[in-house]
C-alpha cells in the first residue's frame, strides 16, 4: 500500500496548538525508546491533552500526522505504520483483533472442521470471518446439521470394535471411526463441503435443483420433496452468516469511503483474501480526455492483479476488513464482488454518488 507523505511539526505546544481539528494517524517520534502510533478523530485536542499530561515537549522530537477521511482509512494507514516502524511486532502494535473462522482441517486424514482465528495450513478451507465466536460456532453446528462430517476432535484410528458416538447413532456421522464407510467415501463428503464454503453454497445449491427436478421427472415424488427440503435447509445456511463471512483464499470486494482530495472518493479493492492499493477516484470531469464513471472503473479494475500472500498476512488483511465492517462506527460502503471480470458496475457507481454526497453509511456512535 501506498500512502500519501506526512505533515511533519516539532514537538511545541505552539505547533500543536496550529493543527487541524479532524481525522488523523499520527506517530510521535520518543527522544528515547519507540515512537508512539495512534488514530483520532480530533487530532488537536487529543496531541493538547497528550501535551499536558505526557510533557510532549520534553520527552519526544517531532510528531508526523497523516489527515483521512475515513476510519477504514485511518486502519490501513496504521496498518502500514505498524509493518514499518513495528516490524517486529505489527499487531501488538496496532492492537488489532483477530476474528474467528469456520475451518475445515482437509490436511487431516478424516477432515473435521473447528472454530479458529488463525488462518494456518495451505491445505485447509477457512470460512470468514465473523462479527463474534459466538456466531462463527452457530454457523459451524448448523453446517455439521446438513453434512455428515465427524464431530468428534481426536485423531481417529478406525477400527470395526470403535465405540463410535451419539452422532453416528443418528446418522449425522458417516461413522468412519467405526469403518461404517472408506476414507475415499468419507474424503468425498469432506469435499462437498469444502466446496459448499468456498462458493458460499452456489454450486451445492445448484446441483441440488438440478437433482430435484430429475427426480420429479423421474415421477421420484417422495425424493423431489427431500431433496427440495434440503435445498431449503442450504439456502438458509448459505445466507445464514450475512454478507461478509466467504472462503479466504477467494474474499472480494470493494470498500468506498470518502477521501481527503476534493471531489474524490476513496476505492479500496479486496481480492483473494488482500488488500489491494487504494485508488483516489475523482468525479470532477476530464476535460482532455471524458470518459463515463463507469468506463473508468473498468479500466481500473482490469489494471488489478491478484495479489499472492502468505496466510499470516491474510490474515491481518482480512482482520482490517473485519473491524472495519462489524464496527458500530463503519463508514463508506462495501460491494462484494463475486467475479472482477464481471463486476457489479452500476452498484460501484452508486455507492460512489452516495458516499460523495455524504449519504453512504455513516458510523452510528
Amino acid at each position: 500500500m501506498v500512502f500519501k507523505q506526512p505533515v511533519t511539526i516539532p514537538a511545541a505546544a505552539a505547533e500543536i496548538g496550529s493543527l487541524p481539528e479532524g481525522q488523523a494517524v499520527y506517530l510521535i517520534h520518543a527522544r528515547e525508546g519507540r515512537p508512539h502510533l495512534g488514530r483520532t478523530n480530533i487530532l488537536r485536542r487529543r496531541l493538547t491533552r497528550m501535551f499536558d499530561k505526557w510533557k510532549l515537549g520534553e520527552v519526544s522530537s517531532r510528531i508526523d500526522y497523516w489527515p483521512t477521511a475515513s476510519r477504514l482509512e485511518q486502519w490501513m494507514l496504521s496498518y502500514q505504520l505498524a509493518l514499518d516502524v513495528f516490524a517486529d511486532e505489527p499487531e501488538r502494535a496496532l492492537r488489532l483483533p483477530k476474528p474467528a473462522y469456520v475451518k475445515l482441517l482437509m490436511a487431516n486424514p478424516f477432515a473435521r472442521t473447528q472454530v479458529t482465528t488463525r488462518l494456518s495450513g495451505a491445505q485447509n478451507v477457512f470460512f470468514g470471518p465473523f462479527a463474534t465466536r459466538g456466531m462463527a460456532d452457530q454457523f459451524e453446528a448448523q453446517l455439521l446439521d446438513q453434512f455428515q462430517l465427524r464431530r468428534c476432535q481426536e485423531d481417529l484410528a478406525p477400527a470395526a470394535d470403535h465405540p463410535g458416538c451419539i452422532y453416528g447413532e443418528m446418522q449425522r456421522c458417516l461413522r468412519p471411526c467405526q469403518l461404517a464407510v472408506s476414507s475415499e467415501e468419507y474424503a468425498s463428503e469432506a469435499a462437498r463441503v469444502a466446496d459448499f464454503l468456498t462458493t458460499r453454497g452456489q454450486s451445492t445449491l445448484e446441483r441440488t435443483i438440478v437433482q430435484r427436478d430429475r427426480a420429479s421427472q423421474q415421477l421420484e415424488f417422495e425424493l423431489a420433496a427431500q431433496l427440495h427440503s434440503r435445498y431449503d435447509k442450504l439456502a438458509a445456511l448459505a445466507r445464514q452468516p450475512g454478507e461478509l463471512p466467504g472462503s479466504s483464499a477467494r474474499l472480494s470486494g470493494v470498500a468506498v469511503t470518502a477521501s481527503t482530495e476534493p471531489d474524490s472518493v476513496m476505492l479500496w479493492f479486496l481480492r483473494n483474501g488482500a488488500w489491494l492499493a487504494p485508488v483516489t477516484f475523482s468525479l470532477a470531469p476530464i476535460v482532455d480526455k471524458p470518459a463515463s464513471l463507469d468506463s473508468r472503473l473498468r479500466e481500473i479494475i482490469a489494471g488489478l492483479d491478484a495479489p499472492k500472500l502468505p496466510l499470516a498476512q491474510r490474515e491481518q488483511h482480512l482482520a482490517l476488513l473485519a473491524k472495519w465492517f462489524y464496527s458500530s462506527w463503519r463508514d463508506g460502503e462495501w460491494l462484494v464482488i463475486e467475479d472482477f471480470e464481471a463486476a457489479p458496475f452500476r452498484k460501484l457507481v452508486n455507492a460512489i454518488h452516495r458516499v460523495a454526497r455524504g449519504t453512504g453509511t455513516e458510523p452510528s456512535s
